[in-house]
């Protein structure tokens, strides 16, 4: 069974965690299009004097779920910042973020619209999702997107992708030496 490293990142009260974290990790079992996986998460601090551990996080991390709160536009802008030290970190490789827009349960105190995460997330080429983790909304979704994606970078065929192959693989025949000989008259 894979193991995937999930680094959480974003500013501090975006909603990552309930308590305040200086880094928290946990895992979980999850069964995502039939594959059975492990997400390791890593949920980490947002605040800026943790910043010296984030390099060390992001070079540990198989994919990155980046966090912003819709009723703060400077934690969507810092946003960029992270996607920043992402691509320093991992250099030029294939990376799998998914951008969270979390709190979508306070409409009445939205300062970034669901457009605008949708908008940077394409330009950022990463999947987005607006999310209420109060209310539990579409944090699984959050997840598991993010393991789908680090199984696509990390080219990890999935339980129905392994079936395909041993199938092309039992039909295909084999190609030992079959050399044909031809008669010229």
């Amino acid at each position: 069974m894979h193991v995937h490293k999930i680094v959480v990142l974003g500013d501090g009260g975006v909603g990552k965690s309930y308590d305040p974290t200086i880094e928290d990790s946990y895992r979980k079992q999850m069964v995502i299009d039939e594959t059975p996986c492990i997400l390791e998460v890593l949920d980490t601090a947002g605040q800026e004097e943790y910043s010296a551990l984030r390099d060390q996080w992001i070079r540990d991390g198989d994919g990155f779920l980046l966090v912003y709160s819709v009723t703060s536009k400077s934690s969507f802008e810092r946003i960029q910042s992270f996607i920043i030290q992402i691509a320093r970190v991992k250099g030029a490789k294939s990376t799998a973020i998914v951008l969270a827009g979390n709190k979508s349960d306070l409409p009445n105190e939205r300062e970034v619209t669901f457009y605008e995460g949708e908008t940077i997330s394409r330009l950022m080429g990463c999947s987005f999702v607006e999310t209420s983790a109060k209310r539990r909304v579409n944090v699984e979704e959050a997840f598991s997107e993010v393991a789908r994606m680090v199984r696509k970078v990390q080219n990890i065929p999935t339980k129905q992708e392994s079936k395909a192959i041993s199938i092309i693989n039992s039909i295909a025949p084999e190609s030992k030496n079959t050399m044909c000989r031809c008669t010229i008259l």
